[in-house]
């Protein structure tokens, strides 16, 4: 089947920000230009077409990364084309564009699904608010980007918004994220009197009138915007020429570079992320969205300019490549499984080369299994569009997958390849969850097993002193959401405990122990006696297992009972039932008898030997420490530090941010809980933090006793 569109008129970006910046408002005006939706959704009245689970419209936020497909003309192309005589289909075919489009959450708590997403994009348009510059997790998307090298543009937003700064955004955005951003449009008018943009490449105003702003005027630049538009256009101007020779040196010899020169030579610099275009707008007013759709085709990477995915060789380990072409061997990667009530499993997959076809095998590399492609569909938010194949370059997904999962590689099975997976943080806060009825038990276990498959950072397990279930994840309110779809999704009704905080155990010294089970009943009995020591391992590098029995002090058949016994132990802890990490154990001595010794003698041994050497050496809790910023007014900065030095915070940097105050401080997890309620009645609701997990650290004594207390 030929190709609708060629690779090098197909765009997969995302849209990415802060919590509020309005990416979901973008990402709706983005819809209604193109022509996918005929009406603007707008977050206030929850009526989005992106974000369409009830949560997300009850709450105002995006809570799933949630794929689109849209086709755009550029607007300078539809103008040139009717004005030489082409008609409506014709400008189509010669300048259409395919978008893919991933809208992806700004809350930390789903900091997953922008993760995720940054894998499989080439390219991102980064929103901010106009008032607010750069924001915590805008430089945690930034690194995220930064680390699979993504091509992006600025979009600063909210323009038309009371405190709306320029300057001040441009200002925060290359000290906190990049000195290689530079603005290639300025505004007319801020605030109230925010009117249009003007585009410092061509020298033009671009006004947005007509219905929601959809038809475009190009106008002068009026007098009052002149002298700004020259001067941000001559450091536009430097900063392109410096990307290339040749246009530098006619620059230095007086000639002014062509509008042409100046977007071939911009578009290069910014696919290798020498620098990074700033446009500006308002969403919500409809001014200025569809020249970021114009810039994403002229600056943004097609599939075919990037560099070839690497991979390994299923068999040696060496590195292979795949080009972006339909010709070679397939390889995709599944970044998000997805469960919808109408089709069951969905999983949304990137098609890095070779063509994905409906009826054949594919090879899950990273499971070692063969699936079978039933359907292929086309995303449209929570609509879909049945396809047939999948090219190179292209996003989509395969319903009913039955082993793969996120991160997991699906290649051509004559020609196997390993593409590199997406690392995912650890959970830091689990809640009890009790189903209400019998009924809802088997109900529960089924959800739960579903919601796990679908986000890496929930976990799920078992407490087996009280038959209870505990579930994991990155914050409150991921919780509250999973708990939310187990009632609304799975009809399961369940009852939740208070949040407890996810602590580990682990030793700081050595000691040697040993564990001796004797039981005589008449006829055959119980024998099983081992020695072993334990010492710390580093941070991070969780457990081992070291058989150091010479002679055959115990026969080579009861070491693995010895080892699980061990593992039993470390699951249940020794200070206060928490798992225990990062410890050396090296079995080395101990006795057995000929005919009582049993596997499961050496397992109890095994077991109780641990515990008695873990008390010996010196064995201690750990929590998660969070990196937490706090934002709020000047005068507020003494009462807002005086709290999270309370709260044991270990305060790291304090900065400006025009008239407030942000305060970077590491904080353990559990002194933060209620957290936004406090800040917000000392900073009369002015105050806002963010948070996010930074690493294990020892608990104080006096805490450690609490906990243990509380435990009891």
């Amino acid at each position: 089947m030929a190709r609708l569109y060629p690779i090098e008129k197909v765009r997969d970006i995302g849209v990415i920000a802060h919590i509020d910046a309005g990416k979901t408002t973008v990402t709706e005006r983005i819809l209604f230009y193109t022509g996918v939706s005929h009406k603007i959704g707008e977050v206030h009245t929850g009526d989005t077409v992106m974000d369409w689970m009830e949560q997300e419209r009850e709450r105002g936020i995006t809570i799933t990364a949630a794929a689109t497909t849209c086709f755009w003309v550029p607007t300078y192309r539809r103008a040139e084309g009717l004005t030489s005589g082409l008609n409506e289909d014709e400008v189509k075919k010669q300048y259409e564009h395919r978008f893919n489009i991933i809208d992806t959450p700004g809350h930390i708590d789903f900091t997953v699904e922008v993760k995720r997403s940054m894998r499989v994009l080439d390219g991102a348009v980064v929103v901010f608010d106009g008032v607010a510059g750069v924001e915590p997790q805008s430089e945690t998307n930034w690194r995220y980007a930064d680390e699979y090298k993504v091509p992006r543009l600025c979009f600063i937003n909210k323009l038309d918004r009371m405190g709306a700064n320029f300057e001040s955004d441009i200002k925060s955005i290359k000290e906190r994220l990049t000195p290689n951003a530079i603005p290639i449009q300025i505004p007319i008018g801020v605030e109230g009197d925010f009117e249009g943009v003007v585009d410092l490449i061509k020298m033009k105003a671009y006004y947005f009138e007509g219905e929601r702003g959809a038809s475009i005027i190009e106008k002068d630049i009026p007098s009052e915007s002149q002298e700004a538009a020259k001067k941000y256009r001559q450091e536009l101007i430097e900063k392109i020429v410096e990307q290339d020779d040749q246009l530098m040196a006619s620059y230095l010899d007086g000639k002014e570079p062509s509008v042409e020169d100046l977007k071939r030579v911009l578009r290069q610099a910014t696919l290798k992320i020498t620098i990074i275009p700033i446009l500006c707008g308002s969403a919500l007013k409809n001014k200025g969205v569809q020249l970021v759709l114009d810039a994403v085709i002229d600056f943004l990477p097609s599939p075919a300019d990037l560099p070839p995915v690497k991979g390994l060789d299923v068999k040696t380990g060496a590195e292979l490549e795949r080009h972006p072409n339909d010709d070679d061997p397939t390889a995709a990667l599944a970044f998000k499984i997805a469960n919808d009530p109408f089709v069951g499993s969905l999983g949304y997959f990137r098609v890095y080369s070779g063509v994905v076809k409906k009826g054949s095998y594919i090879f899950n590399s990273t499971k070692n299994v063969q699936e079978r492609i039933g359907r292929i569909v086309r995303l449209h938010a929570d609509k879909r569009e049945e396809v047939d194949e999948v090219p190179s370059g292209d996003i989509a997904a395969i319903v009913g997958l039955k082993s793969t999962t996120t991160g997991d590689t699906l290649c051509d099975p004559d020609h196997p390849i390993i593409l590199e997976k997406i690392d995912f943080p650890e959970p830091v806060i689990s809640i009890r969850v009790e189903p209400k009825t019998k009924a809802d038990q088997e109900k529960m276990g089924i959800a739960l097993r579903r919601l796990a498959e679908e986000d890496p950072t929930f976990r799920v397990a078992g407490d087996m002193e009280t038959g209870e279930t505990i579930i994991s994840g990155m914050g409150e309110l991921h919780l509250e959401i999973i708990v939310d779809r187990m009632k609304r999704e799975f009809k399961v009704e369940a009852s939740t405990g208070r949040p407890q905080v996810a602590y580990k155990e682990t030793i700081k010294g050595t000691a040697d122990a040993e564990g001796k089970y004797i039981r005589q009943s008449g006829g055959r009995g119980q024998y099983g006696h081992v020695r072993i020591k334990l010492q710390p391992n580093e941070r991070g590098k969780g457990f081992e297992f070291i058989n150091e029995i010479k002679g055959g002090a115990i026969p080579q058949e009861f070491i693995p009972a010895i080892e699980k016994g061990i593992k039993e132990a470390m699951d249940r802890g020794v200070v206060a039932g928490y798992p225990f990490v990062d410890t050396i154990v090296s079995l080395y001595d101990g006795s057995y008898h000929d005919v009582d010794s049993s596997e499961a003698a050496f397992k109890i041994a095994g077991s109780m030997a641990f515990q008695e050497g873990a008390k010996r050496a010196k064995a201690i809790l750990l929590e998660p420490i969070m990196k937490v910023q706090a934002i709020a007014p000047a005068e507020f900065l003494g009462d807002i530090t005086g709290d999270l030095s309370s709260k044991r915070g270990k305060i790291e940097a304090m900065n400006d941010r025009g008239n407030l105050k942000v305060v970077d401080v590491n904080v353990p997890l559990s002194e933060m809980f209620g957290y936004a309620t406090k800040l917000r009645s000392m900073t009369q609701g002015r105050g806002s933090f963010s948070m996010e997990f930074n690493s294990y650290e020892e608990v104080p004594a006096s805490v450690a006793q609490l906990i243990i207390e509380g435990k009891k």
